[in-house]
């Protein structure tokens, strides 16, 4: 049964190295000093962790700088930017661009990732066809669930319901929404719940960004998560408004969020570089303190949201960045607080999707290794990967840079 030997391993928590037997996908054993004819990797003490879980990430508009350019620099700007552009998309171009990120994401560690489709008539079924074949072929390196929601509004754009419901009927993992793009927001976010009590899935919703404290809509989704007993099955993105809020606000918003079982995804790239456009100095970040929510038992993941697009310019699919990113806008520096912000790319996204948070016997062989000694230190020095499999297969490799002396 024995298919591959890592040697010399540090698991987090474990003062001593040890040995992890694969066979078969699976772990079959973690013990010491552990013999089998196999191939053999050595960690030579390096960190083993589940893989990286991208929580929230657009395939379908990724990598479009070169048609889509936004020059106000504003969330406004980056919806009509992609709008336009949208309507040139194909299938075949989604797919592309898609497989182009997706290879960066499996060679940063990441082996499973929430993906948001946009789904509206002007692109029809384009986006998520594209994402479904996707899913398919590189099944063997990253597992893709796909998340279908109306981008540009669900009330003010006939149509789009009856295709978010085929999407739904064939294949579709979740629901998501965009409120604060519809003619009527708390209708949407009724209609949504609506909709994912018919087909038993969770929801994710891009909600309150902006920096106007004075409303929002997390209150109406809270509202429905506990009308429709959807509790533990809600997330909500963004919501750059938290990162306002005076102390005793957002206590009450936690206590809130808290009861309605919802949670956080913070998608620290794009917010940065969105938030704020209006001001000439002291500029917002806009950064919601997702830290503080999960100190409350809120479920909190930090995410990339864009790469090389209106949105966010720039990317590489790094979670081990983007964690340290968080940390350094938030003026995050114990290892305590190092260890939430890996957990914030790793345990609870990994929950989120269903997947395992520790490596463990007879959970699936589906790892990195990274040079670091703790989970801290790989958000402090932003480790990558130099090695990882999914199910027992290796799937990358990304050697440590080497000095080549005199």
């Amino acid at each position: 049964m024995l298919d591959y030997l890592v040697r010399n391993a540090c698991l987090p928590g474990e003062n001593t190295l040890v040995d992890i037997a694969v066979g078969q996908g699976k772990i079959i054993k973690i013990a010491t000093s552990l013999t089998g004819d196999v191939p053999v990797f050595d960690a030579e003490g390096q960190l083993i962790s589940m893989g990286f879980v991208e929580s929230h990430l657009h395939l379908d508009k990724a990598c479009i700088l070169d048609r889509a350019k936004n020059k106000t620099g504003t969330l406004q700007g980056a919806i009509s930017a992609v709008a336009n552009a949208k309507s040139g998309f194909t299938e075949d171009d989604i797919y592309a661009r898609g497989a182009r990120v997706l290879e960066k994401a499996v060679t940063e560690g990441t082996n499973a990732v929430r993906t948001q489709v946009e789904i509206d008539p002007g692109i029809g079924l384009a986006g998520f066809n594209a994402i479904k074949r996707l899913k398919a072929d590189y099944a063997w390196a990253i597992d893709l669930e796909i998340c279908v929601f109306p981008q540009e509004g669900l009330f003010n754009y006939p149509g789009t319901e009856e295709l978010l419901r085929e999407a739904l009927d064939n294949g579709a993992d979740l629901l998501g929404g965009c409120p604060y793009m519809d003619t009527d927001p708390e209708g949407q976010i009724l209609r949504l719940f609506e909709m994912a009590h018919d087909y038993d899935v969770d929801l994710d919703f891009h909600l309150d960004f902006d920096l106007d404290a004075s409303w929002r809509h997390l209150d109406a989704v809270a509202k429905q998560a506990i009308a429709f007993g959807w509790q533990g099955r809600v997330m909500i993105g963004h919501v750059t408004k938290l990162s306002v809020l005076p102390k005793a606000e957002l206590d009450e918003t936690i206590a809130i969020m808290r009861d309605a079982g919802i949670g956080l995804t913070v998608l620290p790239a794009t917010d940065l570089f969105l938030t704020g456009r209006d001001h000439e100095h002291t500029v917002p970040c806009g950064v919601a303190p997702a830290h503080k929510l999960t100190q409350h038992g809120v479920c909190c993941t930090i995410a990339t949201n864009n790469v090389l697009n209106p949105f966010t310019p720039y990317g590489d699919c790094s979670l081990s960045r983007m964690a340290n990113l968080y940390a350094n806008v938030s003026q995050l520096s114990t290892e305590a607080e190092l260890e939430n912000c890996f957990a914030m790319v790793s345990d609870a996204p990994a929950k989120l999707l269903g997947k395992p948070t520790k490596i463990a016997v007879n959970e699936a062989a589906s790892f990195i290794v990274l040079p670091a000694q703790s989970r801290a230190q790989v958000i402090s020095e932003i480790s990558r990967p130099i090695w990882g499999m999914k199910d027992g297969r290796v799937t990358f490799e990304h050697p440590v840079a080497k000095l080549i002396r005199p």
